[in-house]
């Protein structure tokens, strides 16, 4: 066994690690920390929780539990729960409580648990969560409409799920306290229990809005200050009535949610950022605290409910609130069988089954292993399966990568003609309606409205588009654009027209602002002018007998964009880091009149 210091490294590396190698392999990262955490723990002794942090690891855990349901409740946006399509709103609305019933159901008569137990572990099965479900749907590459459905399912139940989870154990918890015989009681404390969490987590998320609102923080104190008020919350209702700050913490994440902050998405990154360092820190030390027992303890009646989990429970419950929709009977079939558990179910299951089994609760030691075994199962199995399944269904989407163009003008309408040409997803967006013009007479697809807009957010998929290009005219908008997306589409993939660094020096746009200058870097001006003396944008592919020194020599004036590989998937080029493409690759360019 290591000393204290050592096993707080070792846990953070390893939880990290699993994760870097889970993206680097597009691999399921759950599968990696339980083998991880297993391998420091029971295999090798290197890391044993309790031995080496005694009682303040239960303390920890808690703490890094409650930022994470506080996490959960801050992606709660009720405004988006009311836009989101009937499918998404049926399967929040009833698939989420359905869900939560033949989960406790499974969890009673096939796991053997008790329906104290099985009632709180059947609320924690509701949660999907997205950061399993984007990987697979990445990986699968589904179509946009069951893509997006599972997408925003696991958005919504994520927080819904965690407060499911939340109000079962407060009312099992306040049973044990009671233990089981004044059940008029209990049933007072948790009445009280819940008043004073929700009353709690109201106002803390209200004055914190409130005060970030009015300025009485700084920017670079707001994120700090939001863990600190958290954990204070949490430590205060937990010290007035035991075990209400979680459910405290999750309201005050959705007020704080929902208080339309200008300063929200900064947070939001910063928590997400936190959170994956605290799940992997706690998904690693719960499964090395697991012993031979407790794995052990995972017999036939545990391998039983898993598969009741995976083909009866979830089925039935999406099926069952997807009646009367109009989805095809193969989009139906891909929903309801796509449903993994991941890190954040396994970390709540684990921090609440050790708490009920302090209270006495009967099977609460199960719920961690049995949490840990369904996890590993359904991410293993939906991870492998999806991409089969969705082509046996006739549920795959074959187009490659496109292009999300931002800003309507006759250039870019005719860059994205080209593309489009090419068989790659091309949408055109701008907030002014004749400067799309250009794009609708070539038969391009629009978007007319503010791409920054939540509107925007809500109503487009853009799953299907790789790349983001800024080509208004105005360099600050184009900046403020790849800067918003970067994020979400990777800073290597969005580009912008009006980037000039190296002629500004000092005085340019930092690299943390901004996207990757297009082409040859030119600004819109430069573009608009040429295009006005007929350069236009072609597509030229290269082979051995004509390679791109060939094209070069004939076209020495003209400016690579773009080079299209062979499966399709396209690939834009800038200044500061230009392709070489090879024969049998196309490219794209913008090039003067032949």
């Amino acid at each position: 066994m290591t000393d204290t210091t050592t096993a707080i490294a070792l846990i953070g590396a390893l939880g990290i690690g699993a994760q870097w190698l889970a993206w680097r392999f597009q691999l399921p990262a759950i599968v990696l920390m339980l083998l991880a955490g297993i391998l420091a723990g029971p295999a090798t002794g290197l890391v044993s929780p309790r031995a080496q942090f005694g009682p303040v690891i239960d303390a920890a855990v808690g703490a890094a539990v409650a930022l994470i349901l506080f996490e959960g409740g801050l992606t709660l946006n009720f405004n988006e729960l009311r836009t989101a399509r009937p499918a998404v709103r049926r399967l929040a609305a009833l698939g989420a409580p359905l869900g939560w019933l033949t989960a406790t159901l499974a969890a009673h008569w096939v796991a053997g648990l008790s329906w104290e137990v099985a009632a709180v572990f059947g609320g924690v099965l509701v949660v999907t969560g997205p950061t399993v479900v984007t990987p697979l749907l990445r990986q699968a590459r589904l179509d946009p409409r069951p893509a997006s459905i599972l997408r925003w399912e696991a958005i919504v139940n994520d927080p819904l799920g965690a407060l499911a989870a939340v109000l079962a154990f407060e009312i099992v918890a306040a049973l044990a306290a009671a233990g089981g015989h004044a059940v008029p009681m209990a049933l007072a404390h948790l009445a009280l229990g819940v008043a004073i969490a929700g009353a709690a987590g109201w106002a803390a998320g209200k004055a914190l809005a409130a005060a970030f609102r009015r300025g009485a923080a700084p920017e670079f104190l707001k994120a700090p200050a939001m863990i600190a008020a958290v954990l204070a919350v949490y430590a205060a209702c937990d010290s007035l009535l035991h075990e209400s700050g979680l459910l405290a913490v999750t309201v005050m994440g959705v007020v704080m949610g929902n208080a339309r902050l200008p300063s929200l998405g900064e947070l939001l990154r910063f928590k997400e950022a936190v959170t994956v360092l605290l799940v992997s820190g706690v998904f690693i030390v719960l499964a090395a605290g697991l012993d031979a027992p407790m794995i052990a303890a995972l017999d036939w009646r545990a391998a039983l409910f898993v598969l009741a989990v995976m083909f009866v429970a979830r089925p039935a419950a999406v099926l069952a609130s997807l009646i009367g929709t109009n989805l095809p009977w193969r989009e139906r079939a891909m929903i309801a069988w796509i449903g993994p558990r991941g890190i954040v179910a396994v970390a709540i299951s684990g921090f609440f089954g050790a708490r009920l089994a302090e209270l006495g609760v009967p099977d609460a030691h199960m719920l961690a292993p049995l949490a840990f075994a369904l996890s590993a199962a359904t991410v293993v199995a939906h991870g492998f399966s999806i991409g089969p399944a969705a082509r046996l269904l006739g549920l795959t989407s074959t187009e490659p990568p496109g292009a999300l163009i931002v800003g309507g003008s006759p250039w870019s309408a005719a860059l994205a003609e080209t593309l489009l040409k090419a068989g790659a997803p091309v949408l055109v967006a701008d907030r002014n309606w004749s400067h799309l013009r250009h794009a609708r007479v070539l038969g391009v697809p629009t978007y007319y409205g503010e791409i920054l807009s939540e509107q925007a957010e809500h109503s487009l998929n853009l799953s299907r588009y790789g790349w983001l290009l800024a080509t208004t005219d105005n360099d600050d908008y184009n900046a403020l654009v790849c800067t918003d997306f970067a994020p979400e589409f990777g800073r290597r993939n969005v580009f912008q027209v009006g980037r000039s660094d190296e002629d500004e020096g000092e005085r340019g746009l930092p690299v943390t602002l901004g996207g990757r200058p297009l082409g040859a870097g030119g600004d819109h001006a430069a573009y608009a002018e040429r295009f006005a003396r007929g350069w236009r944008f072609r597509r030229t592919a290269l082979t051995e007998d004509y390679g791109f020194e060939d094209w070069r020599r004939d076209q020495p004036e003209a400016e690579l964009i773009a080079v299209q590989g062979r499966s399709g998937a396209l690939a834009f080029s800038g200044p500061d880091d230009p392709i070489t493409p090879r024969p049998g690759a196309a490219i794209i360019f913008f090039g003067p009149p032949k």
